[in-house]
């Protein structure tokens, strides 16, 4: 279980790990939902990747899985934009993408992205990525 015990006025108590999936496709936001809480983490989902800055000052998580291919803001520029910033550049960017061509995977880690998984992934390649960061 990926817990972290948080204590408070005295008590402990579990808190799970936060990971934020950005990805304009509900039906892949529920599936990556889906398989984290089946494994104990608190996935929060955003479908619109012009919010990410936001989304995170809210939910504080600990990973992010970024789709690569979005409207009016694409993975790439997210990426680059958080790396930037000094209050974001701490959280990990797993880049989620059916883009699976060595120069993609070159580019997101231009970018600063930590990690990639291509898309379709398995059950256990989305996790081993999700495992190594939170």
């Amino acid at each position: 279980m990926h817990l972290l015990a948080v204590e408070k006025y005295g008590e402990t108590t579990a808190v799970q790990k936060k990971v934020l999936i950005v990805d304009d496709s509900p039906a892949e936001i529920k599936l990556m939902q889906s398989l984290l809480e089946k494994e104990g983490y608190w996935p929060v989902g955003l479908n619109d990747p012009t919010r990410v800055e936001e989304a995170i000052t809210v939910e504080r998580p600990s990973v992010i899985l970024l789709d690569i291919v979005m409207p009016d803001r694409n993975g790439y520029q997210v990426c680059r934009d958080l790396k930037c910033n000094s209050e974001f550049n701490s959280i990990p960017v797993i880049m989620v993408t059916s883009k699976s061509s060595l120069s993609d995977k070159f580019w997101g880690e231009q970018q600063g992205a930590d990690g990639y998984v291509t898309k379709p992934f398995t059950r256990d390649e989305l996790l081993r990525a999700v495992r190594r960061f939170a």
